[in-house]
């Protein structure tokens, strides 16, 4: 990788997540999407990482997306499946069928919901996870996707 070419990172937010900034405002707070994927460019910028931003209510165009980041050559995901992560296999099979490192992020401390937020399909198969950190939780996943890259390119 030239000095100057950023490591590819994907953000996936699931669903609802459309919905941040005016949902459960005491549970997710006030900034809305768009605010957050725009902060999060801009750290991204400053960690030289090139992130895009994907969020769908639709399991099918989350997998999907999972897919294609194979083809575009995605260094790490990060992704708040929402709910999906309590009942999606497919997004688990996935993650498994491209070989991408990714991220779980939850905004709430789900160990602090209700008893069926406790499971999750992907925490086990995942290269890290944040719970509870409110939206910080993206910020820090994009410092762990700087590391996973550090850590892979001083490998090679």
């Amino acid at each position: 990788m030239s000095t100057n070419e950023h490591s590819k990172v994907l953000l996936i937010n699931g669903p609802n997540l459309n919905m941040i900034g005016t949902r459960e405002p005491q549970i997710y707070g006030y900034t809305t999407l768009p605010e957050l994927e725009t902060q999060l460019t801009h750290k991204a910028g400053e960690l030289q990482l090139a992130l895009s931003c994907f969020q769908s209510n639709i399991e099918g165009e989350i997998i999907n997306q999972i897919h294609k980041a194979k083809s575009e050559n995605i260094d790490v995901i990060l992704i708040n499946p929402g709910a999906y992560t309590h009942t999606s296999i497919a997004i688990r099979d996935a993650f498994l069928s491209v070989d991408i490192p990714f991220i779980e992020i939850h905004i709430s401390n789900v160990f602090a919901r209700e008893p069926f937020r406790h499971h999750s399909y992907l925490s086990d198969i995942a290269s890290g996870i944040l719970v509870g950190h409110g939206l910080f939780g993206y910020e820090l996943g994009l410092y762990r996707a700087k590391n996973i890259v550090s850590s892979r390119s001083s490998k090679t």
